[in-house]
């Protein structure tokens, strides 16, 4: 590899894995990105005090990624607890996880909205997925959420008021439609590792794969677009709005619809699934007694999902401040004006917290998410382009090469490196 040119078209996650693993073969990478930093759909920005993610994401540490890729002491993580609070008019009800949050366990068994049975039935389904792996969980015959989750046994309401809207924020498909393969390997990370968040933002992840990119040697270059990709055996050419680019190899990175443009694969998934997000704002000491978990909505997607953000990490709010996020999915959230998502989410408090009023409740910022992860229905990952189905020199890395998530969009940056790698030795 040493003297390759190498250069790397888009710097979200997959890209800078990508970067990181090329210069530390000794290849001349150039990181090339449209926008203005780094992170792809991994993004924060800051207003009045406040940290905002783009959208409610989390780090699941227990992805291989994650672990191979990020020094996680360094992010500073905010766990969550695990489990959920399930909550409905007049009534919350906390769902918890007894291996690793013994302090609920009372709770959870006293849990009105989930049967006895099926709280066995989730321990025997944790016991089945912790023996197998993520190729085997990939590999196996596929189904629907929902399908898989009848076959178990599992009673119409706990899927209804906890799957549906919990795996409904993992998969944005309330109807659980997707593929049971991303339900079990989350459940999977779920069972094993903790829901964070760095106390930076989620975007100190990605800036943490730059600045480890750059400590190998690659460079990044902000703000300059990539007009065309071309490629054949030889190597390829990269021109942006400024020049054109020679190297042995480029790595298409970008997002699904910007990878099928660039290479003409027409096996990248462009169906999505989208959201729209919410960030408030209350007084400190507002009275919400769900701790560090995530409150589901049982009855209604809008909102789908509203999290004590600042509850979990702090540094999200300044003094005096608390910080919630809601979640809306479906296309209709899509067509809601942000005053009318705001109003919704104010109702739901106060359904559940009829004891109370919400005229405190303030919005501080709205993202209409239309392509938040490309649609993952049963059997979608065996159409799925390979790393090396781009022409020429060109390779592909994305989720949309393994799975829509934060370890697909990793390992495949991984992936793409080796490729090159075994390529140009």
């Amino acid at each position: 590899m040493d003297d390759s040119h190498i250069a790397v078209v888009g710097a979200g996650l997959a890209g800078l894995v990508a970067a990181r693993h090329l210069a530390a073969d000794g290849a001349d990478v150039t990181v090339v990105e449209r926008r203005d930093d780094v992170g792809g759909r991994v993004r924060t920005r800051t207003k009045d005090g406040f940290t905002l993610d783009r959208g409610f994401q989390v780090l699941f540490t227990d992805y291989p990624a994650v672990r191979r890729e990020l020094d996680l002491d360094a992010l500073d993580l905010r766990r969550f607890t695990p489990g959920a609070t399930i909550c409905r008019p007049s009534r919350r009800a906390v769902l918890s996880d007894p291996f690793r949050d013994i302090g609920s366990l009372f709770e959870s068994v006293r849990n009105p909205e989930v049967t006895t049975s099926d709280k066995l039935r989730t321990l025997a389904l944790r016991q089945d997925v912790s023996t197998r792996d993520e190729e085997g969980i990939f590999a196996s015959a596929d189904r629907s959420i929902r399908s898989y989750l009848r076959d178990w046994g599992f009673s119409e309401d706990y899927i209804e008021h906890f799957v549906a809207p919990f795996y409904g924020g993992i998969t944005l498909d309330r109807s659980l439609s997707s593929s049971k393969r991303v339900f079990e390997y989350t459940f999977k990370m779920l069972s094993t590792g903790s829901t964070a968040v760095p106390a930076a933002g989620m975007q100190a992840v990605p800036e943490q794969l730059a600045d480890a990119a750059r400590d190998e040697g690659a460079t990044v270059r902000l703000g300059e677009r990539v007009e065309s990709v071309e490629s054949d055996g030889d190597g390829a050419v990269v021109t942006t709005g400024r020049e054109s680019l020679e190297a042995d190899a480029v790595v298409v990175a970008t997002d699904p619809k910007e990878a099928r443009r660039l290479t003409g694969v027409g096996s990248i998934p462009t169906e999505a699934h989208g959201c729209v997000t919410q960030y408030y704002t209350l007084p400190s000491g507002s009275g919400l007694d769900a701790g560090k978990r995530i409150m589901l909505n049982a009855p209604s997607p809008d909102p789908n999902t509203v999290v004590p953000l600042s509850t979990v990490a702090p540094e999200y709010a300044p003094p005096g401040a608390e910080l919630l996020n809601a979640t809306f999915l479906g296309a209709a959230a899509q067509d809601n004006s942000e005053e009318e998502l705001f109003e919704k989410t104010r109702r739901t408090l106060e359904a559940w917290y009829p004891d109370r009023y919400f005229d405190d409740l303030e919005l501080l910022h709205t993202d209409y998410i239309s392509f938040a992860q490309f649609a993952q229905p049963p059997g979608v990952h065996e159409s799925l382009p390979n790393t090396r189905d781009a022409p020429g020199r060109a390779y592909l890395a994305g989720d949309y090469t393994a799975w829509s998530s934060i370890q697909g969009a990793m390992r495949s940056g991984k992936e793409a490196a080796d490729a090159v790698r075994d390529d140009l030795s």
